[in-house]
C-alpha cells in the first residue's frame, strides 16, 4: 500500500511519525511511504534525512496514494487515495472538531465518546466511513512512557524542587490563558515547590509567545520550551498541567495525571477549572490532593482513548487496506465548488496524468 503522511501544520508531525515507525519496524515491503511537508506552514521538519518527503502537491500526485493519512482539517480532493481522518487530539468542545467538510472518505476515531458521535453524522450525510483505532501519538507514548524520568530527575535536581508544572494554554487568541496568567504563575512559583515548563502552541501570537520568553529570563525556576519541541515530551516529564481550552489537556488526563484550567469551554469538565487567575493556588491544591478527580480521569480515559495498547497504527493500516479490499482506490472527492476552491487555494493544482 503506496501512504502519503499528510502534514498541513508543525503538529501533523509527531501525530504522523507512529505510522512511519510501524512500518519500519515491521519491514512491510508492501508498503510504501511519503511524507508531505506544507511548507508555508511547516519551516522546520525534523525527519527531513531519514524519510521520502516532498514539499510538491503535485508529487504527492504522481506518487499515486492508496492511503493519505490527515491530522488535520483538509486534504486536496484532487488527490487519489483512501483519505483518512485521524485528528489533531481531543478537543471534543471546539465546535469545528465535529463539521463534515466532505474531504474524507473514512474517520478513525480515537474511542467511544467520538465513534458514536461520528457514526451518527455518518448516518446524516452517508458519504463517509467511521472506524475506532485509537490515536496515533498514543502508540509514541505507549513506547516511551519512562525514557524522560532520568532527565526530569536531573530537571527537579537543578533546581531544587519536587514538581514539575507544565503551562501549556492554547493558541486562540479567544480562548487562551495566556494574556492573564502571568501574576499567578508567579505566585504559583512563589509558594509551591514546583518548576514551571512552559511548552506553548506553534500557532502562539509571536507577541504573547515573546513576552513569555522574556519573562522566564526573570524567574529561576520557570523554563521557556522552544516551539518546535515536542509537548509530549514535556507531559511525560510533569506532575500536573495548566491550561485552557486546549487538547493537550486530554492527552494529559489520558497519563492519569491532574489537570488545572481556566475559562475552558468544555461542557463536559473532568478536571479543576477555575474562573479567575487568583483562583490558581487553591485548584492546584486540590488537583493534587482530591480522590474524586482520579476517577473522573478515568472516564476519560475509557471514553475518549481506551486504546493504549501501543496496537493504534496497526488497526490503522489494517483499517485502511479493509476499506481499499472493499471498495478500491477512491480517485478524488465529489465536492462541491466551494470545498474545491478552498482546496485548490490552500495547496494549488495540479497537472492531471
Amino acid at each position: 500500500m503506496k501512504i502519503v503522511l499528510f502534514c498541513e501544520n508543525q503538529y501533523a508531525i509527531d501525530i504522523l511519525l507512529p505510522l512511519q515507525e510501524y512500518v519500519w519496524e515491521h519491514k512491510t515491503p508492501c508498503h510504501e511511504v511519503l511524507w508531505y511537508i506544507h511548507a508555508p506552514k511547516i519551516q522546520n521538519f525534523p525527519l527531513e534525512s531519514s524519510v521520502e518527503w516532498t514539499s510538491s502537491i503535485q508529487d504527492v500526485y504522481d506518487f499515486s496514494p492508496e492511503a493519505i493519512f490527515v491530522p488535520g482539517n483538509i486534504v486536496p480532493y484532487y488527490l487519489p487515495g483512501v483519505k483518512i481522518q485521524v485528528f489533531h487530539g481531543y478537543a471534543a468542545e471546539k465546535k469545528d472538531h465535529w463539521i463534515i467538510r466532505h474531504y474524507f472518505d473514512t474517520y478513525f476515531t480515537q474511542g467511544p465518546y467520538f465513534t458514536s458521535h461520528f457514526e451518527a453524522l455518518a448516518r446524516q450525510h452517508g458519504t463517509f466511513e467511521v472506524r475506532e483505532t485509537g490515536w496515533p501519538k498514543q502508540d509514541w507514548i505507549f513506547k516511551h512512557l519512562h525514557d524522560y524520568d532520568a532527565q526530569r530527575e536531573k530537571m527537579l535536581a537543578q533546581h531544587g524542587r519536587s514538581r514539575i508544572v507544565l503551562y501549556a494554554p492554547t493558541f486562540s487568541p479567544k480562548l487562551s490563558s495566556l494574556p492573564h496568567m502571568k501574576t499567578a504563575l508567579e505566585q504559583l512559583l512563589e509558594q509551591r515547590d514546583v518548576v514551571l515548563l512552559m511548552k506553548f502552541h506553534p500557532l502562539t501570537r509571536p507577541d504573547w509567545a515573546e513576552e513569555y520568553k522574556e519573562w522566564a529570563k526573570t524567574q529561576p525556576h520557570a523554563v521557556y520550551v522552544d516551539k518546535s519541541e515536542n509537548i509530549t515530551t514535556c507531559q511525560l516529564m510533569s506532575d500536573i498541567m495548566l491550561s485552557d481550552t486546549s487538547s493537550a489537556v486530554y492527552e494529559f488526563l489520558l497519563l492519569d495525571r491532574p489537570v488545572v484550567t481556566l475559562r475552558t469551554i468544555a461542557k463536559d469538565i473532568y478536571w479543576e477549572n477555575i474562573d479567575e487567575p487568583s483562583q490558581l493556588l487553591s485548584a492546584f491544591d486540590h488537583a493534587l490532593n482530591d480522590g474524586q478527580s482520579r476517577q473522573r480521569r478515568r472516564w476519560v480515559v475509557e471514553n475518549y482513548d481506551p486504546h493504549l495498547d501501543g496496537l493504534v497504527c496497526e488497526r490503522m493500516i489494517h483499517q485502511a487496506e479493509d476499506y481499499i479490499r472493499r471498495h478500491g482506490v477512491p480517485s478524488e472527492r465529489k465536492l462541491n465548488p466551494w470545498r474545491k476552491y478552498t482546496s485548490i487555494k490552500t495547496f494549488g493544482r495540479i497537472k492531471r496524468h
